[in-house]
């Protein structure tokens, strides 16, 4: 046969291979992860489209703009989307909601339809053969066909919600529980967890509250340190949706009397994304907490984090002494555990050990040997820091210092030549010092041992596309000139306005705030006279020390924020 007569025989790429091609060009994709997703689609039935994102290979959105690259499948907007169910006679919102399909619109011969999938020859198929038409595909993100499709099956969702939500009035009995159980695993629930879910980490929140009251269902989530509330739920469908959680999490199903908590890792829009889930008796029912720990959301780097280049170079000063002990304080969800990790990072090299006891271990960081703490079985911050003490670590992360027992351990490992990381509950600088003398530590090792403390919090950054220009007020330049902030009469601050990038709230993102404070000899002196923090702050301020006050408003001067979210975390100094 001839080469040319070969040549002809050799079948053209497929849709599957030119999306390959595609991404490996883009950088989106490496072999490794390429060859996977073939392998997978070799031995599977789902489309190739599919595996990428159940394996995590992709993220969503760089998947639809791929589609459009590669194969020439449009991206469809929401604005197309129809204010009454398509061809409802013809299709049902069953297979719809099944194949995450919405019909956009349909004319004599042609019907067109968003999917998330659109390598999915099966579903294209089955649409035209029940239309009688001719099938035009756009792709869509999965929670823009999920709101799409409950805008236009509200009604029939929630009673299918509240179907199989349908439970005996019981305690506990053999019954209640298997009912409870297959509540749990009928398909609109899970549908609706998982749409929960997925809406969550798509708008970046950090946690999701399920509140249990006498009439509805209320469902929040936090989004930048602020809480807001989603379209609630009927009360009815509470035990399902608590039940399958604890399923998904492994908790005890049957156990409603006491708190539980778990874990649980779910891919989620073409992403491994870690969930811890916190169970807990009210007084109508259970509410539970999931907390969202997306790692691809998470720059474990100190710059990216937002300390600003003095906060930095102050941190990179202290990671660089050979020993001792940094302390990160501040309220929970201040970022404290973040800031840590991103030190932990800095830190990691083949020549030192790193050893981190955690209570959770919450984002796995390569060479580190990382513990979880268990209470329950005597597996203490105190237990674990005496082991591992025998393993001849060079660095040393404290999840949190609680105790005295675990504030002596810390502080003899810095005298020994460690460098030990950890959390104290303050809300300043200068109060962790007065928090371990209250704990017992004696005020010698503290000066001996204390290289410095990091304070902070994490402020709401203001939305670059609709930041608004506000002019500078008088008691505004008062405060600025306290804070020893020159102002002038052309200064300009900016505002929250709101639009559909930031979802109307005027914020986008979240940066740190801090005050670090690097004990000095007026500072030691102090704290070995037993003084009180608020001689200590002042101290460490006449020496340098830029406040948590005085760090945001330099922030609201450079247009990343407002007073009112300065105001919000840190006091006005007195």
């Amino acid at each position: 046969m001839s080469s040319e007569a070969t040549a002809r025989t050799v079948p053209a790429p497929g849709p599957g291979d030119r999306l390959l091609a595609h991404l490996l060009a883009a950088g989106k994709l490496d072999e490794d992860g390429a060859e996977r997703a073939r392998r997978a689609a070799a031995q599977s039935t789902l489309s190739l489209s599919r595996i990428l994102l159940e394996l995590g290979l992709v993220p969503e959105r760089d998947l639809i703009l791929a589609f459009e690259a590669a194969l020439g499948i449009p991206q469809a907007s929401p604005d197309e989307w129809p204010l009454e169910p398509v061809l409802p006679d013809q299709v049902t919102e069953r297979f719809l909601r099944d194949n995450a399909v919405i019909l956009l619109a349909a004319d004599a011969g042609t019907v067109t339809i968003a999917t998330t999938d659109p390598l999915n020859a099966f579903v294209i198929s089955a649409i035209g053969l029940s239309t009688g038409r001719k099938v035009r595909v756009k792709a869509a993100p999965a929670s823009d066909i999920e709101q799409g499709l409950r805008r236009l099956y509200e009604f029939d969702e929630q009673g299918a919600l509240a179907a199989a939500a349908t439970l005996g009035a019981g305690e506990g009995t053999e019954t209640d529980l298997a009912r409870l159980r297959e509540s749990a695993s009928e398909a609109p629930v899970i549908r609706f967890v998982n749409s929960l879910i997925s809406r969550a980490v798509e708008a970046g929140a950090s946690d999701i509250h399920i509140e249990p009251f006498e009439r509805r269902l209320r469902i929040r989530v936090r989004i930048d340190g602020v809480l807001k509330e989603e379209e609630p739920a009927a009360i009815e469908l509470a035990p399902a949706i608590i039940s399958r959680l604890k399923i998904m999490s492994g908790l005890n199903i049957a156990e409603r009397r006491l708190p539980q908590d778990g874990a649980v890792k779910m891919p989620v829009r073409g992403r491994e994304v870690d969930f811890r889930i916190a169970t807990a008796p009210v007084a109508h029912g259970e509410c539970a907490v999931i907390r969202i720990l997306d790692k691809s959301s998470v720059p474990l780097d100190l710059k990216t984090l937002g300390f600003d280049a003095d906060a930095h170079a102050r941190i990179e000063s202290l990671l660089r002494r050979p020993n001792g002990i940094i302390l990160v304080t501040g309220p929970t969800g201040s970022g404290k555990t973040t800031t840590l990790y991103a030190a932990l990072s800095r830190l990691n090299a083949a020549e030192r050990k790193i050893l981190s006891v955690e209570d959770p271990v919450e984002y796995r960081i390569p060479g580190v040997n990382q513990i979880q703490v268990k209470p329950e079985i005597g597996l203490t911050f105190a237990h674990v820091l005496r082991s591992v003490l025998r393993h001849d670590p060079d660095v040393i992360l404290v999840g949190e210092i609680r105790d005295a027992e675990t504030a002596r351990i810390a502080v003899q490992a810095a005298l020994t030549g460690h460098t030990v990381l950890s959390t104290v509950h303050t809300n300043s600088a200068a109060a962790a010092l007065t928090r371990l003398t209250d704990m017992g530590v004696e005020e010698y090792l503290l000066t001996s041992t204390i290289s410095g403390i990091v304070s902070q919090r994490l402020v709401r950054t203001l939305c670059r596309a609709c930041r608004a220009p506000v002019p500078l007020r008088a008691e505004w330049r008062d405060e600025f000139a306290a804070a020893g902030l020159p102002t002038t009469a052309g200064t300009t601050l900016f505002a929250a306005t709101g639009c559909p990038a930031c979802s109307g709230t005027g914020y986008r993102g979240r940066t740190v705030i801090a005050e670090i404070l690097v004990p000095g000899e007026d500072v030691r002196r102090l704290v070995l006279g037993k003084a009180g923090a608020s001689a200590i702050q002042a101290a460490a301020v006449a020496h340098g020390m830029e406040t948590l006050r005085r760090n945001g408003l330099r922030k609201v001067l450079e247009g990343e924020t407002t007073i009112e979210e300065v105001s919000r975390v840190a006091q006005q100094e007195e």
